[in-house]
């Protein structure tokens, strides 16, 4: 079938990743020798300077990796709230919501250390050698995507009056940053640069002591002084006033990244490895869990109204018991029982309806500000949506900024395979730390300020995260790695994306990922929402420009209140996946958006 690009395939290695220097520098890596966590790191850290209105290092970045003759681990790169973040102190602010901007939004962070351990327990390269592309970038310059200026120009006035160390990094000049020009970040190849020295200094040459050397530089140097500084200087956020944050030194010596057993589901001979329940990964779990045995034909409106009314079901019970404040019940949730009880509250119309379920027949517990949303009290819901289509950073009319995703996938010549998404620490978060080039992140956005919830603001607990990496295996093997940015969208697409992959033909001999990345996409709001100021859209979905006419006219029939985007809209997916029987390795990007590329040999 026609595809917008080929499904890559080789023996070597492939990589997956929403900009086409972070796939290249992977690349670069392999060929240097390196293994798959080699190349993921490189990747990342050019993530970080490529795609900063999407990440950066003092944001989160969870992982999954499937070593070759191991185990299926998550790397845990989501850092907690700090220990001075209580309900109590927010809520004397006179706040109702964790503001969208701005320090009081800052968890510990968490990209950079989970980036060490991977490199010191999976990794063979040095630290210098995994950072030379991200400094060659940000010291010599790349040329920006057209989003990245977009997105300063949008907060520019913000920059300009509240956020000077931003505005001096940003718009350099007195403009954002241009297409075809090259935009440098000095400041950030200087602390690598520092932070390579030191670690080199304290660690001496051995590889691994150096890379804890720099996990320590982070949390108790430098880094750290720099960090705590930021969080203490009163700062602007979406309230309209200055707050400080609650990030101390302690925060930051006291966490660090660490492993864990994923949750997964066997689904029709598959079995999904996802982050656990601080995630919304399982939601992705429990989609495929209220699938009957007998599906509607693939891409028929029967089809995509299913999927999307048990989207409806599965993000239900996402907002009533997925979070690091309480014990999630995923067994409950994912037991045939108890999706064959909610798989029947799924009829031939749309429900408009918030629908949490009752596992092991516990009452669920909503907040107040979702019970208003629910009710109504709350008013429409804010005009915060994505961009049409790739779930880039937005600023609504109130100021609101709105920020996105980065993902990668690699897999090696070896049988390595790791899925991750790097997320948080926006240009458009918090200010620059000034001595270090980037900023701190805003993941405290998806608490709740309300006692006695899964997702509760709790000192040293993790904010539910919207970053969702995804593993697929066959017989107990790992085959598939993939992922996408787009919070709560991410995973709605990757649902339908590894559908695609699941229930269509094979190409080449392969899976069809090329296929399944460029197949048209869809999403429902039909939930509360992660990102400040929470709203919601009952009974939405907005699909493609491309999507059948007949199927968007079926699903209005149904009672579905669709937007038609426009084409080549929804999703950004990477995957790379890696046949077991043959060797051989495949590898397939986004081509919405324009800028994620899939690289290999």
């Amino acid at each position: 079938m026609f595809t917008t690009r080929p499904t890559l395939q080789g023996t070597f290695g492939m990589v997956s990743s929403t900009h086409w220097l972070a796939s290249q520098s992977a690349m670069a890596v392999l060929e240097d020798g390196g293994n798959a966590y080699d190349a993921a790191v490189a990747a990342g850290f050019v993530l970080h300077v490529v795609e900063p209105h999407l990440n950066g290092p003092a944001g989160e970045t969870p992982m999954i990796i499937a070593p070759r003759d191991g185990e299926v681990r998550v790397v845990c790169g989501q850092g907690p709230a700090p220990a001075g973040a209580t309900i109590a102190h927010y809520r004397s602010l006179g706040l109702d919501l964790v503001p969208g901007i701005g320090p009081l939004a800052s968890a510990v962070p968490g990209s950079f250390d989970a980036w060490m351990l991977l490199l010191r327990d999976h990794g063979t390269k040095g630290l210098a050698e995994v950072l030379r592309y991200a400094i060659g970038y940000a010291e010599d310059g790349h040329a920006p995507v057209e989003r990245v200026g977009r997105t300063v120009e949008t907060v520019r006035r913000l920059f300009e009056t509240e956020w000077p160390s931003s505005a001096e990094v940003y718009l350099p000049g007195g403009r954002p940053p241009r297409p075809g020009e090259l935009f440098r970040n000095p400041r950030l190849a200087a602390t690598w640069r520092r932070l390579i020295a030191e670690a080199e200094e304290n660690g001496g040459t051995e590889r691994t002591a150096q890379i804890e050397a720099a996990r320590r530089i982070w949390r108790e140097g430098f880094v750290a002084e720099a960090l705590v500084r930021q969080a203490a200087r009163p700062t602007m956020d979406t309230t309209g006033s200055r707050h400080t944050g609650t990030l101390t030194a302690a925060d930051l010596a006291g966490w660090s990244a660490s492993y864990e057993a994923p949750a997964t589901y066997d689904w029709n001979g598959w079995t999904l490895a996802k982050a656990p329940g601080w995630s919304q990964g399982p939601a992705f779990l429990q989609q495929l869990a209220l699938l009957p045995a007998e599906l509607p034909r693939y891409g028929s409106a029967d089809y995509v109204h299913l999927l999307i009314e048990g989207c409806k079901l599965a993000m239900a019970d996402r907002e009533a018991w997925y979070g690091d404040a309480a014990d999630v019940p995923l067994d409950a949730l994912l037991s045939e029982p108890y999706n064959a009880e909610r798989r029947a509250l799924i009829t031939g119309t749309a429900s408009h309806a918030l629908r949490p379920g009752r596992p092991g027949g516990r009452e669920p517990v909503l907040g107040a500000h979702v019970r208003a949303l629910v009710s109504g009290a709350a008013g429409p819901a804010p005009d915060t949506a994505p961009a049409p289509g790739v779930g880039e950073p937005t600023v609504a009319k109130d100021g609101t900024t709105r920020g996105d995703t980065c993902h990668l996938d690699v897999v090696d010549r070896w049988g390595n395979m790791i899925s991750a998404t790097p997320s948080g620490g926006w240009l458009q978060s918090n200010p620059v730390v000034p001595e270090l080039g980037f900023p701190l992140g805003t993941r405290l956005q998806m608490t709740w300020l309300e006692e006695g919830l899964p997702n509760s603001l709790t000192p040293g607990r993790r904010p539910r995260t919207t970053l969702s990496p995804s593993l697929a295996l066959r017989d107990g093997v790992p085959v598939l790695a993939f992922g996408t940015p787009g919070g709560d969208q991410q995973d709605q697409w990757q649902v339908h994306f590894f559908l695609a992959v699941a229930l269509r033909a094979r190409v080449r001999g392969g899976l069809d990922l090329q296929g399944a990345v460029d197949a048209p996409n869809w999403h429902t709001d039909s939930f509360p929402a992660s990102f400040f100021p929470r709203g919601m859209r009952p009974g939405s979905v907005t699909v493609e420009g491309n999507t059948d006419p007949e199927i968007v006219a079926e699903l209005r029939r149904r009672g579905h209140d669709v937007t038609v985007g426009e084409p080549w809209s929804e999703g950004r997916l990477c995957a790379v996946a890696r046949d077991p029987g043959t060797g051989v390795l495949s590898a397939a990007a986004n081509p919405r958006g324009m800028q994620g590329y899939a690289v290999g040999r």
